[in-house]
C-alpha cells in the first residue's frame, strides 16, 4: 500500500473544510475546544476553525497553546486563564463577550473543565446568559477505554475518578471506595507516584484484580499493557521507561465469586470492598442497605459479612 498522501486528499480536505467554515459560528460564544493529548494530528478540524476565528483564545498555559497554534497556522491572540486567575479570566472573558467576540477556551490537552481548569469560566459565562459551544475531541480516558477492553457494548458503564490523593493513607481510603464500585474505573497518575499507588491498589483490590496501564496515549511511545495486579510490579521493573511520560490506570471490574452452595455468609472480594468503603462513614444497617441495593445480595448474608468486616477492622 502506498503510504503517500493522495493528491486528491488536498482536495478533499479543502472541500470538507469549506463545508465546516460554512457552518454557523455566532458571536458572543464561548467556544470550549479539546486540543490534542500528544500528537499535533488529532486537532479536529472543527477546533482548528474554533481557535482561527476566535477573537482570543484563553488558555491552562499560553507557552504550550502557542506552540500547538504555530504548528497549525492560527494566529489567534492568547490570554490566561489558569486555576489560580480562573475568577478573574471568567469576567474578562465575559466582558469580551458582551462586546460581540468570540472567546475559545482551552487546556493544555485534551478536554478543559473536565479534569483540567475551566468549570469555572463555563459556569460564569452561562451564568452571565452568553452561549456555550463544546468542541469534542481528543480524550486520554476515552482513549485509553478504546485500547482496554474494559468495556462492551452490553456493558459500557465506567467511572473516571481523576487522580488519587498524594498521601498514602487517604490514597488508600479513596480506592477502596473507588474499586468497589461494579465497574471499571479510570484514573490519572504521575510518573513519581505510581509504584506508590500500584502497591496500593493490590493491597485493595488483590493480586487477580485486572489492570491496563495506559502511558503516553497517541505519543510515539504509547503503550498498553492489561495484566493482573499482582504483576504490575514487575512489569514496571522490567523496563526503565515504563516510568516515564503519562498514565491513565483502568482498574476493570472484579469478577463476582459464586454464591456458595450452602448459602452462608462467604463474600466476594469486591462485596467486601464496597462493605469496608461504607463501614467508614456508615451504620452497618444502612451500609448493608446500600450495598443490598448496588449489589443485589441478601440483606442477612450481607449483614453477617457487614459484622465480620467492622470486627475485623476494629
Amino acid at each position: 500500500m502506498n503510504e503517500d498522501v493522495s493528491p486528491l486528499a488536498g482536495d478533499a480536505w479543502r472541500r470538507v473544510a469549506e463545508r465546516v467554515a460554512a457552518q454557523h459560528w455566532p458571536q458572543a460564544t464561548l467556544y470550549v475546544v479539546a486540543t490534542p493529548i500528544g500528537n499535533l494530528g488529532d486537532l479536529g478540524l472543527r477546533a482548528w476553525h474554533a481557535l482561527a476565528r476566535a477573537d482570543v483564545i484563553a488558555a491552562e498555559d499560553t507557552r504550550a497553546s502557542r506552540t500547538l497554534l504555530d504548528a497549525w497556522g492560527v494566529a489567534t491572540p492568547l490570554m490566561a486563564a489558569h486555576r489560580h486567575n480562573e475568577a478573574a479570566a471568567a469576567q474578562a472573558i465575559c466582558e469580551r463577550l458582551a462586546q460581540g467576540q468570540r472567546v475559545a477556551l482551552v487546556s493544555d490537552a485534551g478536554a478543559p473543565a473536565v479534569s483540567d481548569p475551566g468549570a469555572r469560566v463555563v459556569r460564569a459565562v452561562r451564568e452571565a446568559g452568553y452561549g456555550v459551544v463544546p468542541i469534542p475531541g481528543p480524550s486520554a480516558v476515552i482513549a485509553a477505554l478504546m485500547g482496554s477492553g474494559a468495556t462492551s457494548d452490553e456493558n459500557p458503564a465506567y467511572a473516571f475518578a481523576g487522580f488519587a490523593p498524594s498521601k498514602a493513607a487517604a490514597r488508600q481510603r479513596w480506592l477502596r471506595t473507588w474499586c468497589a464500585l461494579p465497574a471499571p474505573v479510570l484514573m490519572f497518575e504521575s510518573p513519581h507516584r505510581l509504584a506508590a499507588t500500584l502497591a496500593d491498589l493490590l493491597e485493595v483490590c488483590g493480586p487477580a484484580r485486572r489492570l491496563t496501564v495506559a502511558r503516553e496515549l497517541t505519543k510515539r511511545f504509547e503503550e498498553i499493557a492489561t495484566l493482573p495486579l499482582g504483576d504490575a510490579a514487575a512489569w514496571l521493573a522490567a523496563d526503565a521507561h515504563r516510568g516515564q511520560g503519562e498514565f491513565v490506570l483502568i482498574v476493570h471490574e472484579a469478577v463476582s465469586a459464586p454464591a456458595d452452595e450452602d448459602g452462608d455468609d462467604q463474600a466476594d472480594p469486591q462485596t467486601d470492598a464496597l462493605l469496608d468503603a461504607l463501614l467508614e462513614s456508615l451504620s452497618v444497617r444502612d451500609a448493608v442497605r446500600v450495598a443490598a441495593r448496588v449489589t443485589g445480595q441478601p440483606r442477612d448474608r450481607l449483614y453477617n459479612r457487614a459484622l465480620a468486616r467492622k470486627e475485623q477492622h476494629a
